[in-house]
């Protein structure tokens, strides 16, 4: 499998789903000029060819044919951060605890800090299928690079597809830490000057993320029974 960060969307899919942060629903995009990116098209993420894609003009008014319907929560958030690279769109359990009983998630680990900051919670609880949605969306995410979406998952913003998708595996993480440190009692939430440091040592530890999913998910495609 490609180790690269620019692997192609269907092979950072296939990763994503082989480590369990998607079901049938989820997609993956990247920009593939400064007006246009491509997206996979319907279907389960962990079987999609690279012929499975739909390119998709930002300035345009509706979806192409072929696109998921949630393909404008990608066109907004390319639109309102022009350095959007790439962007993954999950369902990982614990974004469904954590965006259930707070608008905000703190981080309370260094590694969490990898996802920008505070982790915004979008707070309306439905499938974002129009431009108005997508774009109030984008808007709640601003320019940290990960947005929990009440009762319907997470989407995540990297470089690239690779570094969005490893930044979606840190946010499952970081919402189980979240949810078990808050059970325990009252965490401490990282400091501003704390988080700003760990963000920017990120750029090459996500790299090093990225390909260690990579391995994973070749290991556990090779697994007997797999």
């Amino acid at each position: 499998m490609d180790l690269s960060e620019d692997a192609h969307i269907t092979t950072v899919g296939h990763v994503v789903a082989a480590l369990g942060l998607v079901t049938a629903f989820g997609h993956v995009s990247r920009r593939t000029s400064a007006s246009t990116y491509e997206i996979t098209k319907l279907g389960d993420l962990a079987t999609l060819q690279p012929e499975q894609v739909v390119s998709v003009d930002i300035e345009a008014a509706t979806l192409p044919p072929g696109a998921p319907g949630e393909a404008w929560l990608h066109t907004e958030i390319y639109r309102a951060r022009p350095d959007a690279g790439g962007i993954v769109r999950a369902q990982p359990e614990s974004a469904f605890a954590v965006s259930a009983v707070t608008g905000t998630m703190h981080p309370v680990h260094g590694q969490a800090a990898w996802l920008g900051g505070p982790v915004p919670v979008w707070t309306t609880p439905r499938l974002i299928r129009s431009k108005e949605l997508g774009a109030a969306a984008a808007a709640t995410l601003s320019a940290v690079d990960a947005l929990l979406l009440r009762a319907n998952g997470a989407v995540t913003v990297g470089a690239s597809a690779g570094i969005a998708a490893a930044r979606m595996w840190l946010l499952d993480s970081a919402c189980g830490v979240w949810l078990r440190a808050h059970a325990a009692g009252a965490p401490a939430d990282l400091a501003a000057g704390d988080i700003d440091a760990w963000v920017t040592a990120a750029p090459p530890l996500l790299q090093r993320l990225w390909h260690t999913m990579v391995l994973r998910a070749d290991q556990a495609g090779r697994s007997p029974g797999a």
